[in-house]
């Protein structure tokens, strides 16, 4: 890993550690770094996963009460946008970073922005994470500490290979071999003049805050 891509895990570390502390959704963030700094917003990116993390687990609960169930839908449905929001931040960090780079004539565009692969090493922060909680779980049966062990090393190569990825990609921005670009998510579902259901009606009742 270069240095930017160890400064991603270990804060990514940090965040999961944090909210591990309450172990609640509703646990108040505690993010120790400069508002606006990239650290920032790299620890913010991975509070939002985490606590989305655990709205996924609850809402499978199958004896979940239906009126529980939809308030954390509509909840999972804010953290998406503001996942997207953080994601778009952070490129306009490296956007600014990389701007008096002279782009070379044969660069080319990758396949998505640094800050998407970024929220990937952000998810397999998460998942390794709770794969070594499973490995640790004094109830488990043999078999199921067997396969979870497996299942981790293969997150871990998939880390180490991600954080390779994510260092030449930005090794090539830097040096002007490759370019990027910001393209605003255009989702439908929350814009009261692009989902049918809601102009339909002729008026909004926003889920969000």
């Amino acid at each position: 890993m270069s240095l930017f891509t160890r400064q991603c895990s270990r804060i990514f570390d940090e965040s999961i550690s944090e909210y591990h502390i309450h172990d609640h959704v509703d646990a108040e963030i505690r993010n120790p770094y400069p508002s606006k700094s990239i650290e920032y917003r790299l620890f913010l990116k991975n509070w939002i996963d985490t606590v989305q993390w655990h709205l996924e687990d609850i809402i499978r609960n199958p004896a979940i009460d239906p009126v529980e169930a939809l308030n954390i839908k509509r909840r999972i449905d804010r953290s998406n946008q503001e996942r997207t929001d953080m994601v778009e931040l952070i490129d306009v960090y490296f956007l600014d970073r990389y701007k008096d780079v002279t782009v070379r004539p044969a660069a080319t565009i990758n396949t998505e922005s640094p800050a998407w692969a970024i929220d990937r090493l952000s998810i397999l922060a998460l998942k390794i994470y709770h794969m070594q909680r499973e490995i640790a779980r004094i109830d488990a049966r043999e078999e199921h500490i067997r396969q979870c062990t497996q299942k981790l090393n293969v997150l871990l190569e998939q880390q180490k290979d991600l954080s390779e990825a994510i260092d030449t990609l930005l090794d090539d921005i830097e040096n002007g071999r490759k370019y990027m670009k910001v393209y605003k998510q255009m989702k439908m579902y929350n814009d009261p003049d692009l989902n049918p259901v809601l102009y339909r009606q002729g008026k909004y009742s926003s889920i969000l805050p």
